[in-house]
């Protein structure tokens, strides 16, 4: 949907990692640290009253330290609104309250791509602590303690999310093979590596912000989402102005309504400026 009417979101959900914080080059993370442009473009938009939700494929405790940086909480110190592990988590912070959480069954999934993958590295989300994983993954990938567990354990509960990595296969690898296995019973996201994200089916970013939404009254036409991934595209859609980072891949900006500057070039403020320029 295109807006030229005066419109302006009352919820702005935004990605982390390639929309708030920059890619380190070569490296399967970002820095920890948000721009002034954005940090202030944000702030305009809280101080006009609007929602600003988090929404992220990290797990809860990977992403309250840029509610932190962020200053999200403002200085009632009133507890945000944040969508975790691609929609599978909504929780309250501060503190960490988890208040909507799906899980499933992710075993015959995971035996299913390890077939073809025997080498692939494997983590649960062990919520509020880690991850469960079956051996070490590069570093920086992942936030939290890790504890090193078989993967038949892994599995052997119902869980919100399952990652598989293998650092020997590329994405394309990875996107044919979750064509290839139809992964039943799962949703599957691939990362801009060969990172395969599994979820409860009907679980993405998008659900998420739904459940959030519907507790803030809100409804998807009043919402701006901008994000750069592949686990973005569901939200993008779902929201009244779904919004692509300048870098992302062209699957990812066909499925915006519009596209913004890179992350380098400050895309996210650029785009919430239009509605709530600097003085």
């Amino acid at each position: 949907m295109t807006h030229d009417d005066g419109w302006r979101p009352k919820l702005v959900a935004l990605d982390i990692d390639g929309t708030l914080l920059k890619w380190v080059e070569g490296v399967g993370t970002t820095y920890e640290q948000i721009s002034p442009p954005v940090y202030d473009a944000v702030h305009r938009a809280l101080d006009a009253g609007v929602h600003v939700v988090l929404a992220s494929g990290r797990s809860p405790h990977g992403m309250t330290n840029v509610a932190d940086l962020l200053d999200l909480h403002g200085d009632e110190g009133e507890q945000l609104w944040v969508v975790a592990s691609n929609g599978a988590v909504v929780f309250r912070y501060p503190p960490i309250d988890v208040v909507h959480e799906v899980t499933f069954d992710a075993a015959p999934a995971v035996r299913a791509v390890l077939q073809e993958h025997p080498s692939a590295l494997v983590a649960v989300e062990e919520r509020g602590v880690g991850y469960r994983v079956n051996r070490p993954f590069p570093p920086g990938e992942l936030s939290g303690e890790f504890t090193i567990a078989d993967v038949a354990d892994l599995v052997a509960v119902p869980v919100s999310r399952v990652i598989i990595r293998d650092p020997d296969a590329t994405a394309d690898d990875f996107v044919a093979l979750g064509a290839r296995l139809g992964l039943q019973g799962t949703d599957y996201v691939v990362g801009w590596t060969a990172w395969l994200d599994l979820a409860p089916v009907g679980v993405s970013k998008a659900s998420g912000l739904e459940y959030v939404a519907r507790e803030l009254g809100v409804d998807a036409p009043d919402v701006l989402a901008i994000g750069d991934g592949r686990n973005d595209i569901e939200m993008l859609q779902w929201a009244g102005r779904g919004v692509a980072m300048g870098q992302s891949i062209d699957e990812v900006q066909e499925s915006a309504d519009a596209v913004t500057g890179s992350v380098h070039d400050e895309g996210a403020a650029q785009e919430l400026d239009r509605y709530w320029p600097p003085a």
